[in-house]
């Protein structure tokens, strides 16, 4: 269909960073055909260990941004990969083999991240007051060596005057990005955050220090505020803003994202996830039409969607409609015998309300243990609830109830943390945010939409998905403005406007990684495509797959593809997987 690349891990790049110190050998002790020859731990047992240890080194190394913590890791990555290389890997079993690629393909983008963050510290260091001193007294702190009172205080006040004379002197120069200003609060909070740790470690302990420093780190800390308050507004965001829209974000370009794809093991490129997202959208196009002239609405399925828009319940009734359609739901999946439903999870869910705030940023529901309804209050503006109830119509919500409680989100929480804990730092919004997707995907093809408006509902959250991929994509390869994803949002999809600038919003100004939105859809046909592969060939039954699924652990689908086929793995390499040649 497409021309693909081979998935190749970043070892080399591992191998090469600063002051790297190779892995001591130890002598196995009645460790036989693990391929850890040198070590009595399995995979899972390394894996808790290498957890354990990052762990508590980010807790003492508490300051990110200072040489101290990125030498640290720099170290630690360095090290864990020669002990990874020392292991016999064509020794190992199969489950332990998913491991170690899991591990190493962790370590390879953890270093990655941090190069990139060590290149970000050291671009905006120049704002940053006398780093090296200040991490001297962290790390006596740390050991809880007696201060000179009088000395601490001193540093306090020459910190102080660092800290003004920096804000002085930004003051007189042009105006910083957007996401120069985020880096340079960040490293000030972190440095701020590790003086604070000083000063309530021996204020009214020590006397000397007390007396001392006691209003020097008051007047510092002032600063400290004052600097940050003013960095954080240091940019023009008119300038910055590519549209009207008024949203200011960061593209990261096609290197970044095509980095980032592959350490999700994915050999697509940016270009050709768009056509395969742009090529299911125009299927969906064709589906809406056919509901559309079911309903008496012609070709004219922007008219079909209005009209479940408009079927919204009446105010007050929202709670009840949620917990009719989770019942709905799991009644489904257990008459097609589709999962394992644990007694405790259909005990332990339970729901919430979303704030008119969070609502203006997160317009839908959100899942897990407890379903988080977003609906209008009466603080809202009419104009404002009338598109929330809008946008949050029965036959929208019948695609979504699944995915934030069973078996999506929350069932998906409850296994995880009860089985296959130690792969729980692999996890990825394309393993997590995919497997609630897939069930929309499953359920729709068993059925599970009662009326031609539940249609309509469940295919557009599907549209909303490929446009997801679309929008966002394009936005970070340069293509597209904030503005123009809105627009296709409501043009294309048929989003409210509010929800549409919501949604752009948060995918790009917000805390969003740049791939979250396209993690939703891709890992859904990821997992859509083994069900395929394997449950309509009738090599497993349905809850057999989904249940090795979930108690196999959190991380990226190509392991779950390595797992339930049981394929012969290599250690520096992965076969691609044309996934996307199985979708309807």
């Amino acid at each position: 269909m497409m021309k693909k690349r081979c998935f190749i891990p970043f070892l080399t790049l591992v191998l090469l960073l600063a002051g790297s110190l190779l892995f001591e050998n130890t002598k196995a002790s009645g460790k036989e055909n693990t391929g850890i020859e040198n070590s009595d731990e399995s995979l899972s047992q390394l894996i808790i260990i290498f957890s354990e240890d990052r762990g508590a080194l980010n807790r003492k190394y508490n300051v990110e941004s200072s040489p101290e913590y990125f030498e640290r890791f720099e170290q630690f990555y360095s090290d864990w990969s020669s002990r990874l290389e020392a292991i016999d890997f064509d020794a190992l079993p199969h489950e332990e083999k998913v491991d170690y690629k899991l591990l190493q393909n962790l370590i390879n983008s953890s270093a990655y991240f941090l190069e990139a963050e060590r290149r970000t510290f050291e671009s905006i260091r120049h704002w940053l007051p006398d780093v090296e001193s200040i991490m001297e007294l962290v790390n006596e702190r740390r050991i809880g060596l007696k201060p000179d009172g009088q000395s601490v205080a001193q540093s306090m006040h020459n910190w102080k005057l660092q800290v003004e004379e920096l804000m002085q002197e930004m003051r007189n120069q042009e105006v910083m990005l957007r996401h120069e200003t985020i880096a340079l609060d960040d490293a000030l909070s972190e440095l701020q955050s590790g003086i604070s740790y000083i000063h309530d470690f021996y204020m009214g302990y020590d006397i000397e220090y007390t007396w001392w420093a006691d209003r020097a780190y008051e007047a510092l800390d002032e600063a400290f505020e004052e600097y940050r308050d003013f960095v954080s507004g240091n940019y023009d965001a008119s300038a910055e803003q590519m549209d009207e829209s008024g949203i200011v974000g960061n593209p990261i370009g096609a290197e970044e994202i095509a980095r980032r794809i592959e350490f999700e093991m994915i050999s697509y490129s940016a270009e050709e996830l768009i056509e395969i997202a742009e090529h299911q959208f125009a299927k969906i196009e064709v589906e809406m039409r056919r509901i559309s002239n079911a309903l008496g609405y012609g070709d004219d399925w922007h008219a079909a969607l209005e009209h479940a828009k408009q079927r919204a319940v009446p105010v007050g009734e929202k709670p009840e409609l949620i917990l009719r359609l989770h019942h709905e739901s799991v009644d489904f999946l257990n008459e097609h015998d589709l999962i394992t439903i644990p007694d405790l999870v259909e005990e332990t869910w339970r729901m919430g309300m979303m704030s008119p705030q969070r609502q203006r940023v997160n317009p839908f529901f959100t899942g897990g243990e407890q379903i988080t309804i977003s609906y209008p209050t009466n603080t809202m503006e009419h104009d404002e609830k009338l598109m929330s109830m809008r946008g949050n119509n029965p036959h929208f919500n019948r695609a979504t109830v699944h995915h934030e409680l069973i078996p999506g989100h929350h069932l998906q929480g409850f296994m995880t943390r009860r089985y296959s804990t130690h792969r729980g730092i692999f996890s990825t919004p394309f393993w997590g945010e995919g497997w609630a997707l897939y069930w929309e995907l499953l359920l729709w093809d068993l059925g599970f939409a009662e009326t031609l408006e539940d249609e309509i509902g469940m295919l557009f959250w599907r549209s909303h998905r490929y446009a997801r991929i679309i929008f966002s994509l394009n936005y970070h390869l340069g293509n597209w403005t904030p503005q123009q994803s809105i627009d296709y949002l409501v043009e294309r999809v048929g989003h409210e406007y509010a929800n549409a600038e919501a949604e752009v919003r948060r995918s790009f100004a917000g805390s969003y990684d740049p791939m979250y939105q396209v993690a939703y859809m891709i890992g859904g046909m990821q997992f859509y495509a083994l069900y395929k592969d394997l449950v309509d060939t009738g090599i497993m039954t349905a809850k057999e797959y989904h249940d090795i699924v979930l108690k196999s652990g959190r991380m990226p689908v190509r392991m779950v593809k390595s797992i339930v086929t049981e394929e012969e793995l290599q250690r520096d390499d992965i076969e691609e997987w044309d996934f996307a040649d199985y979708i309807w």
